[in-house]
């Protein structure tokens, strides 16, 4: 059932809520909030969408002389957080930006998403589904509260206490995202020491989006009551493998069916024709749309051979070395899982130019390539060649050339967005490379 204004005024009595926080993303996928007292007055002006804030200094938005912008609240997104104090609880809504003049603003991440959605409609399709991944890291903090890179575990895939020493952290995270309606199905220590993935339920893709947002808020909160930090940094540390965000997606119909599911698939993957020409679209624009689902300099450090994240574009069933695979779920649960999403992405921005990539390949017919189900690892540079797999970009330099030149990558961000979106870029690239790291210290100062 929808929540309505009234069902908030109630909740705001009942669980004597103080204040409220109107949260958003900036267009680099940060989230922002403005926190203003629950009275009466600033609850009704929340709700009748008259909240303000200056968007002139929000990363993307507006100049300073057009900065006022008006916060319209998604109801749907109402949570009481399971933290507060004796002054009273804390409540949160997500809103999208409104401009002074009440249009939509082009800027606002949330709301581009929602103009994909309209056009995936406007074709056919009744929703979009997404099923996160989202992995992080667990470090101590220094005796001044700032984090170090020092695991708390020295855990692996799957281990127990007493090796993995964060199962009460991930727990207690567990526990107040189900208090927040999160519907949880696994939680348990990944590959690298220190690494941790907690699951939750597939949603449509708005609501799973908003729930990326949520899930890092509450995750940081609960870490730090703990003494630890955590972080969504793609590769936090040298030599163990990186943090993905994989992403499971599946278009359905009016009729409340997956559009991705035939079992009288000719090919024996049960899969149908759209989810064919979707999957094509993603193989595609893939190259072109990395900038977006890797979207840092750091994001690159992860995509290498050797630390089980994907490198080349192709795509297989069984096979997990490939950047796109079909898991073995059928029927409701058919999906692709996109492998090369990294959690400091955007996921309003991720999303929205992975469906306009797979709606690219419905409209205009773009078939697959043939699936790849040989370790792609183990195969020589020649042999991949001869196969039609090409290497994912390997810097956000050449990432950032290629989002350039792809139309509907552009198209999907929109003018607004994508011209803010490589002006920070291109801004944080030159930073980089003109900053000397102690590895060029360590391997040429005393050689040359």
């Amino acid at each position: 059932m929808p929540i309505t204004a009234a069902d908030i005024r109630r909740e705001v009595k009942e669980k004597n809520v103080t204040f409220l926080r109107l949260m958003f993303s900036d267009i680099l996928g940060v989230m922002k909030n403005v926190e203003i007292p629950a009275t009466e007055e600033q609850l009704e002006k929340v709700l009748s969408n008259k909240a303000m804030f200056d968007g002139s200094s929000i990363e993307g938005f507006v100049r300073i002389n057009e900065s006022d912008m008006y916060l319209y609240p998604d109801l749907d997104t109402w949570t009481v957080f399971p933290w507060g104090d004796e002054n009273g609880a804390v409540a949160g809504l997500i809103c999208d930006i409104y401009t002074a003049e009440g249009e939509p603003f082009a800027g606002d991440p949330r709301g581009n998403l929602k103009r994909a959605l309209r056009h995936m409609e406007k074709i056919g399709y009744k929703s979009f589904n997404l099923g996160p991944e989202p992995e992080f890291f667990l470090f101590k903090l220094d005796e001044n509260g700032n984090p170090t890179l020092e695991v708390n575990d020295k855990g692996g895939y799957f281990d127990l206490a007493p090796t993995d020493l964060a199962d009460n952290t991930r727990r207690e995270i567990v526990n107040v995202l189900t208090q927040m309606g999160f519907e949880v199905e696994a939680s348990h220590h990944e590959v690298a020491v220190g690494q941790h993935e907690i699951d939750f339920k597939y949603a449509d893709v708005l609501k799973a989006c908003d729930n990326i947002q949520i899930f890092k808020l509450v995750v940081k909160t609960i870490a730090r009551k703990h003494g630890l930090y955590a972080t969504f940094m793609a590769k936090p540390k040298y030599g163990i493998a990186g943090s993905g965000m994989h992403c499971n997606m599946s278009l359905f119909n009016d009729k409340g069916e997956n559009a991705f599911f035939d079992e009288k698939d000719p090919r024996g993957m049960q899969l149908s024709q759209d989810a064919y020409y979707f999957l094509g679209g993603l193989m595609k624009h893939a190259y072109n749309y990395t900038a977006i689902i890797n979207p840092t300099v750091n994001s690159y450090k992860r995509l290498v051979p050797g630390y089980e994240a994907p490198v080349y574009i192709a795509w297989a069933g069984r096979n997990r070395s490939p950047l796109i695979r079909v898991p073995a779920s059928r029927g409701m649960g058919t999906r692709l899982e996109l492998r090369s999403v990294d959690p400091m992405a955007n996921p309003y921005l991720a999303l929205a130019v992975l469906l306009e990539a797979g709606l690219d390949g419905i409209e205009n017919k773009i078939q697959a390539p043939a699936p790849v189900e040989t370790n792609i690892y183990a195969m020589s540079a020649e042999e991949r060649k001869a196969t039609g797999i090409i290497d994912l970009p390997s810097t956000l330099h050449n990432a950032l050339k290629a989002l350039q030149e792809d139309e509907v990558v552009k198209e999907a961000l929109g003018n607004h967005i994508f011209t803010n979106f490589i002006e920070a870029k291109r801004i944080e690239w030159a930073s980089y490379a003109t900053f000397v790291s102690q590895w060029e210290i360590d391997n040429y100062l005393d050689v040359y």
